[in-house]
């Protein structure tokens, strides 16, 4: 059954005007009555869920696994889903509306929500037969399982294409060797999709000969192996998954064997509209908690936001978000019309994630000496922004993509 505390059994959406505190809906905003309740819920549940644990679980680089089974209760886990597979079948906008929300309370649950909903869950909408639908989208919608993804390995990041984890045919089965990297939550998965190549070694062409498999678990020869101890988002789990002789059922293989590589450089469009989001979580709680401290905050006889040099970095802060923001709904807005967005995805990563970066660095500063302790989030904050700089794709590698694009029109 289909999550229903945000089922949309609402009012027919209205574009109104929606005056918030939240600089996340800022007065350019004009939300429709779901979103509304999208974000109350998402507020709510960070509130109680979230936000009184979010310090101690970066301190104790804790992943709290309940969680996944409460965000699928609320319909998080597939917000994007059809109705049909137990989802709430909502647009991109609205999704990156709740995930910005949860990432301002921690960015750890952030990346757990932006990985499952954008790339295991998209990988198998567009590209999965109607039995792996039916057998694994329902259970991702309803938070029974965790999704994550697959790709990068220890010699393969920016370079994906040359990856060495190999796939070969054993009778109706495919026998997978590899280890892959830097797998979000990897440890808690239940479904996982990873790439490995289906050519011979002797026959390697780049992107071309890699296939697209549906992993859980429990098959032979799965292990997890080692955990990353991270500079930020601690709470977030990031490990390296080992295929020794795994044997994978024909019946996980994603679509056309040759074609992974092809499949998931696509799926990367919704990765990194939701890291952007991610990024405008962590800049906007920074910015936020940066006003609260300069009106508290006295120094020479007054607020320190009283002084101009505090009120330049704030409406820097301030017009930095939004812009980014912005640039994200109206790609968003286009992605849902069926137009093609990949370097704008690419824009949008790009500059919310520097947005975060330059933003928390500002926050920092305006703290002073607190800011570098951590007896206040900022610090914690600071840290988290840095790898959306990196993951799904660095700064570099946008701009590359955004470059080119431009060189073809």
């Amino acid at each position: 059954m289909a999550p229903s505390v945000l089922s949309c059994d609402l009012p027919p959406s209205s574009l109104v005007f929606c005056p918030s505190s939240s600089v996340a809906m800022n007065r350019l905003l004009h939300l429709s009555e779901t979103q509304r309740a999208i974000l109350d819920t998402a507020r709510e549940f960070c509130a109680a869920e979230i936000t009184p644990h979010a310090a101690q679980w970066d301190r104790d680089a804790h992943f709290e696994p309940s969680l996944v089974g409460k965000l699928g209760a609320l319909g998080f886990l597939g917000m994007m889903i059809p109705e049909a597979y137990d989802g709430l079948g909502l647009d991109t906008t609205t999704y990156l509306l709740a995930l910005e929300e949860i990432s301002a309370a921690d960015a750890s649950v952030g990346v757990l929500m932006s990985v499952h909903n954008s790339l295991p869950v998209q990988l198998l909408l567009k590209y999965g037969s109607e039995a792996q639908k039916s057998e694994f989208v329902g259970p991702l919608a309803r938070g029974e399982v965790l999704g994550a993804f697959a790709l990068s390995e220890p010699d393969a990041g920016s370079d994906a294409a040359s990856m060495r984890a190999q796939a070969v045919r054993d009778g109706d089965d495919w026998i997978l060797n590899g280890t892959k990297a830097w797998i979000s939550a990897g440890g808690h998965a239940g479904v996982i999709l990873a790439m490995a190549r289906t050519d011979a070694p002797d026959a390697r062409k780049g992107g071309k000969g890699i296939g697209a498999f549906i992993l859980t678990p429990d098959l032979p020869g799965f292990t997890v192996g080692k955990k990353e101890n991270k500079m930020g988002l601690r709470a977030s789990e990031t490990v390296q998954l080992v295929f020794d002789n795994m044997r994978v059922p024909g019946n996980r293989l994603l679509g056309d064997a040759s074609k992974g590589f092809t499949y998931a450089l696509a799926s990367l469009e919704h990765g990194r509209m939701g890291i952007a989001a991610q990024g405008l979580g962590i800049a906007r709680a920074a910015y936020e908690h940066s006003v609260a401290y300069a009106r508290e905050r006295e120094q020479f006889g007054k607020p320190i936001g009283e002084f101009q040099a505090i009120q330049f970095k704030l409406a820097d802060m301030a017009t930095r978000i939004n812009a980014a923001r912005a640039l994200l709904h109206a790609t968003a807005a286009a992605k849902d019309r069926g137009e093609s967005v990949g370097e704008y995805a690419s824009m949008c990563k790009l500059f919310a994630t520097e947005t975060a970066m330059w933003v928390t660095t500002q926050a920092i500063q305006i703290y002073g000496g607190y800011g570098y302790t951590t007896d206040y989030p900022v610090e914690r904050l600071f840290r988290d922004a840095k790898v959306t700089e990196i993951y799904e794709g660095t700064s570099e590698i946008q701009r590359i993509v955004i470059g080119r694009a431009a060189l073809k029109k």
